[in-house]
């Protein structure tokens, strides 16, 4: 009886030590996995942080050209106003010497008819 149930102790000890060197292998390649995913995530958040970065960068360069632009416009903007000031000017400046140099021939012809 002695000899049997040391002899079930014995299988149960190995089969125990099975099972936990089972376990320990299990817990190794889980351990591995999440280390690989934990690898994968970080890999994928740099690569989003760098697209972002690389957007950001993109859409500043963008921004800065159109103020750029616009700054031009507004450039050209007032200098086509002040254009149209001095054409302005100059077209009264003409129709008032058109006036006189009207007046100054209708006394010509005036004088001349008598």
């Amino acid at each position: 009886q002695l000899q049997l149930t040391t002899s079930e102790k014995n299988e149960l000890t190995r089969s125990l030590e099975m099972v936990q060197n089972q376990l320990q292998e299990k817990e190794s390649e889980i351990k591995r996995e999440i280390s690989e995913y934990k690898d994968r995530l970080l890999q994928a958040e740099k690569e989003h942080q760098d697209a972002l970065t690389e957007a950001n960068r993109k859409n500043e360069v963008e921004i800065e050209a159109c103020h750029e632009k616009i700054s031009s416009l507004e450039h050209f903007i007032r200098s086509q106003k002040l254009e149209i000031e001095n054409l302005k000017s100059n077209k009264e400046q003409l129709n008032n010497s058109l006036k006189e140099a009207n007046q100054a021939l209708g006394e010509l012809l005036k004088t001349k008819v008598r």
